[in-house]
């Protein structure tokens, strides 16, 4: 097998499997908190303050990336691969072409920096690279197929990784919100269980008892309230359901 056929096949098999990725460092995360030096994992309003903004400003490059898009693009479909009625070129994809991943990645850094640990950070840094890298290339191969000349213009033009704005083009469709509130809710609610299962993780280890920091108690106790809302607005009815989206 080709490498170019061999990397395509192995990003396909990770494109399905990639809802599995934060628990490769939520586990190892786990462990460390157990054993770091409980000086360097203690509270730090300030610090865990921009460790969630990390990860919120990652939600918000999802939330620009979908609130803008047609449907059948830029999903969270696993089991049945890859799929593109059409190909998004304006709004973030005119800055770059794996929004997505990029939001992902500052979602997933915010409980990180929150182990305090360098050699940690380093390490998810490059498995996450070796992993959606060849998710990636796989995605770059399906749409190649798909769209042709009109994705090859595209990439020729837009960074696959590192926004830029000399090619800036306004969204072709207008924001929609109900769609962000249909396809986001449970993206949103894993920040604050995976924040609060650390902070649970780390006062044990700190001091013996299973609490919660009231910070992240107050801010996950909102997030399930929203949650469930959503939820069940979704769930129940068909108001977050926009046509064509």
């Amino acid at each position: 097998m080709s490498l170019v056929h061999e990397f395509e096949n192995s990003g396909n098999w990770l494109f399905r499997r990639r809802s599995w990725f934060p628990v490769l460092f939520a586990l190892p995360g786990i462990i460390i908190l157990w054993f770091t030096n409980p000086v360097i994992i203690k509270f730090d309003l300030k610090e865990e303050i921009i460790f969630l903004v990390v990860s919120l400003a990652g939600q918000l490059v999802r939330v620009l990336t979908v609130g803008f898009a047609p449907g059948n693009t830029s999903g969270r479909n696993t089991a049945e691969g890859q799929i593109a009625d059409e190909l998004n070129t304006t709004g973030i994809y005119s800055l770059v072409r794996h929004p997505l991943y990029i939001g992902n990645f500052f979602m997933w850094l915010g409980p990180v920096l929150f182990l305090r640990s360098a050699w940690f950070a380093v390490i998810f840094f490059l498995v996450y690279w070796i992993y959606y890298e060849r998710i990636m290339f796989a995605e770059e191969q399906y749409l190649r197929r798909k769209f042709g000349e009109l994705y090859d213009s595209w990439a020729q033009k837009t960074n696959a990784v590192l926004p830029s704005f000399r090619h800036y083009t306004a969204p072709s469709l207008t924001f929609s919100l109900r769609t962000v509130l249909r396809r986001e809710y449970n993206s949103f609610i894993n920040i604050f269980v995976i924040f609060t299962a650390l902070d649970l993780v780390r006062n044990y280890s700190v001091n013996g008892k299973l609490m919660i920091t009231p910070f992240w108690l107050y801010l996950f106790t909102g997030a399930v309230i929203i949650w469930l809302l959503i939820r069940t607005i979704h769930k129940t009815s068909s108001l977050l359901t926009v046509a064509g989206r």
